[in-house]
Parts: C-alpha cells; structure tokens; sequence
C-alpha cells in the first residue's frame, strides 16, 4: 500500500485528486499509476483504469487472474467493472469511498447476482495516511475557493 500512497502522492503534488493504485503480481510491482483527469483531459483516467491497462500490456494479456490491486480510495462503479472484467484476484484499500464507492457503500457491485468476477476485498489498510492526504487536498482547494481578491 505505501507504493500506492506514494502514487497517490504524485497526484497531489500534480494538482490532481491523490489517489494512487499499484497492481501486484507474485510480490512484484507490475503496474502502478496516479489519477489523472485533468492533465489528461480525460475522465476515465482514474488510477486503477491506468494501472489495469499497464499491467495488461505488461502480461500482453486482458486477464489479471493472479494479481492483486492496491488502491488508497475505494474504487468507484467503473473502476470496480475495470477490476471484475480483469479478473483481479483481491482488491486492498485504505478508505472508503462513502459517495461514489462501489464496494462498501452505495452500489455494492461485487454482491450483486450479475456480478461477472468477485475478488476477495480488504479494507482500512493505510487508512490514516490516505485520509489525512485526500483531506489535505480538499482543505486546500477549499481555501482557495474562498480566498476574496
């Protein structure tokens, strides 16, 4: 999870939303990406869209079947589809998403009937860490909001 952190770093250091995801295979790093939106000019490019796409360029292969993915922020509805449809093996995070999440809150994707793959899922890993940088984030964001010139 800190490689994850260290992407979701990255972000907040590129201005953009610092959530970060790394996808592992045999203990070994085989993707990591940062979210990227706006300097992307792109709003599929959330870090684990990013990093599911390089890791199956790496395996020049669509399946992840023995991969695992860490995530610093619960992953949304089109980035738990990405994970099912790669056939990830088990998903870590550090912070629930309680607006937009797909695992934990609102949609519960992988407990649904039609689910196409379920991975095993972990949560609260790193939470602290995750936390207080999405929260840092915001803070500033929100200051400059209000900041009277």
């Amino acid at each position: 999870m800190q490689y994850a952190l260290k992407q979701a770093q990255i972000a907040y250091d590129k201005d953009e939303v610092p959530i970060g995801a790394v996808i592992v295979e045999n203990n070994k790093i085989i993707a990591s990406a940062h979210n990227s939106n706006l300097l992307d000019c792109d709003a599929t490019a959330h870090c684990e869209i990013l990093a599911i796409r390089r890791a199956c360029l790496y395996k020049n292969s669509p399946r992840l079947d023995n991969c695992d993915i860490y995530i610093t922020v619960e992953p949304c509805a089109m980035c738990y589809s990405a994970i099912s449809l790669a056939h990830i093996k088990r998903i870590y995070f550090a912070i629930n998403d309680e607006k937009f999440g797909a695992i934990s809150n609102n949609l519960k994707e992988f407990t649904q009937k039609l689910c196409y793959h379920q991975p095993e899922i972990y949560d609260g890993i790193a939470h602290s860490e995750s936390k207080i940088l999405l929260q840092n984030f915001f803070q500033i964001k929100r200051n400059k909001k209000n900041v009277k010139i």
